[in-house]
């Protein structure tokens, strides 16, 4: 579904990724793991072109993307929820899924108010409500619902447990569990290793913008070793 091949980024002089590669199976979530500051969500925003790769690919479907602009790249079937969330506070709630609105993709069912709705029951009696006055895990739910409307291939969360209470962390789990079932593919950035191994199949660890270790999620939990060699605070 989503192959990334040899990813190079930069900040400025600053080179932060180093040959980054990963592959994202239809139907399957797929976590990125790291320290602060491994390059999570510099990969992410690579593979979205907020950040443009200095060499490597980024394919989609076998359509590559390396190198497109993000409103291009979102069009062709990325959705892309950012850390900050990024939803319109003075919107209301109705209003940020009428933004993000896209025609559907041929062969998958279109994604309506109603249905992100049924995702996220909490957003139904908050349609009229402005953005600027919900919660942050209200906030969450909406900048993901929001995305949604876009009717993506493939969904991009970037640290979506990041601040949130445990009551919201797991419904979010519960939300990305649901996601899959249906058969959306979703690369998920973390730090929160149990919300991870939660509802990914694999694991991509980074240190350093550089894969240390790919592997399935289970395996990566038993090993207590791995972890502390790279995850370990």
């Amino acid at each position: 579904m989503l192959q990334v091949q040899a990813l190079h980024a930069h900040y400025g002089r600053a080179h932060i990724l180093h040959g980054v590669s990963l592959a994202l199976a239809p139907g399957e979530v797929l976590c990125l793991l790291g320290r602060n500051g491994a390059g999570k969500s510099t990969t992410m925003k690579a593979v979205m072109g907020l950040v443009p790769p200095s060499a490597g690919s980024v394919r989609l479907e076998g359509r590559e993307l390396a190198g497109q602009a993000p409103h291009v790249i979102a069009r062709v079937g990325l959705g892309y929820v950012p850390e900050e969330r990024r939803i319109f506070a003075g919107l209301t709630v109705a209003e940020n899924l009428e933004v993000g609105r896209r025609p559907p993709r041929d062969g998958r069912e279109p994604w309506t108010a109603d249905r992100v709705f049924a995702l996220f029951p909490a957003l139904a009696s908050m349609r009229r409500r402005p953005a600027s006055r919900m919660s942050g895990g209200e906030q969450q739910m909406l900048a993901i619902a929001r995305t949604l409307m876009g009717n993506p291939a493939v969904l991009l969360l970037d640290e979506p447990s990041e601040g949130l209470a445990p009551v919201i962390v797991e419904r979010m789990a519960g939300a990305v569990a649901a996601l899959k079932a249906e058969g959306m593919s979703i690369l998920l950035s973390e730090q929160n290793l149990l919300f991870a191994a939660t509802v990914a199949d694999q694991a991509v660890v980074l240190e350093s913008g550089v894969v240390r270790h790919v592997g399935a999620m289970p395996a990566l939990m038993r090993d207590a070793a791995l972890r502390a060699r790279f995850l370990s605070v």
